[in-house]
């Protein structure tokens, strides 16, 4: 898992490289301030972490607990429910709903669970499309519809036909633009209604999936999802192609929502669960010297 992380960070690292081409035991402030913008961290919290480093030196330790802190809500556990859990996808076009959802019923079938997928973004043809050819190479069931049909009837049906299967799992997709913000907003708290009429607490967890490539520009769409229907946790896709790797801790500190999965590449088995320790300590060792490197 951990080269996994660190090989997502691989851009992020040579970025950091052109503010810092050799490795240090220790940054000064004004490094340490380019680097982090180098890293597309958040202007506003690099000023909150550069006012609590006290020396103008600053050490490994220093920095992994100032960079650990921003992460204080990366924790989660997964709330109890009937089977099957429900999985509201959430996001805008392009951030790789589909190809996500794909990765999360691979690990929940490597978990020896049988998922089933609701292909409720009915706004866009391609995307039932390319849910259905996923759900035929994973070999997963999926319920569909043709375009323009009510989404919020395949996020029923689909929930309907995995408790009748007896299914541990399903994962439902939605459309991520449509005319109006207005009207997506509908769209998904309908979504969130029927979900619940099918499966008493269903969704069991809103996920927002956010591109990695996109960096801080991402935290004004999340906010406007969490506003439409409460977000329980985020996935960001794409980390292996940016150098914003960054972004992600100003994704966390400003929403303060948990950060679930990371995706670091484009197979079924490239999302990884997000591990805080992992993340920072991959970002700091393309900044300082390891132990038994030279300086």
């Amino acid at each position: 898992m951990f080269g996994f992380i660190k090989r997502g960070l691989a851009k992020t690292a040579e970025a950091i490289k052109t503010v810092v081409p050799k490795k240090k035991v220790t940054v000064t402030k004004s490094e340490l301030e380019d680097i982090l913008l180098e890293a597309d961290v958040e202007y506003e919290l690099i000023e909150i972490i550069l006012r609590e480093l006290y020396k103008e030196d600053v050490t490994r330790e220093q920095l992994r607990s100032k960079l650990l802190a921003t992460l204080a809500y990366a924790g989660y556990k997964e709330p109890e429910f009937a089977k099957p859990g429900v999985d509201l996808i959430i996001g805008v076009n392009g951030a790789g709903k589909t190809t996500t959802i794909a990765k999360l019923a691979k690990r929940y079938m490597d978990a020896g669970e049988r998922v089933m997928l609701g292909a409720s973004d009915t706004f866009r043809a391609a995307a039932i499309e390319q849910l259905s050819r996923w759900a035929e190479k994973l070999g997963v069931a999926i319920v569909s519809s043709r375009q323009g049909h009510d989404p919020s009837a395949v996020a029923y049906d689909a929930i309907e036909s995995a408790k009748a299967k007896g299914y541990e799992r399903v994962i439902i997709d939605t459309a991520g633009r449509l005319h109006t913000q207005t009207n997506l907003a509908n769209e998904l708290k309908k979504i969130v209604r029927i979900c619940d009429k099918a499966h008493p607490g269903a969704p069991h967890r809103t996920i927002l999936i956010l591109d990695g490539t996109q960096g801080n520009s991402a935290i004004a769409q999340a906010k406007a999802f969490n506003e439409m229907v409460g977000v329980d946790g985020i996935i960001i896709t794409k980390l292996d192609g940016t150098a914003k790797g960054g972004s992600v801790f100003s994704i966390a500190y400003a929403l303060q929502l948990p950060i679930l999965y990371v995706g670091v590449g484009e197979q079924p088995d490239h999302l990884v669960p997000f591990d805080k320790y992992e993340f920072v300590d991959g970002l700091l060792d393309a900044i300082f010297v390891e132990e038994g490197e030279a300086a």
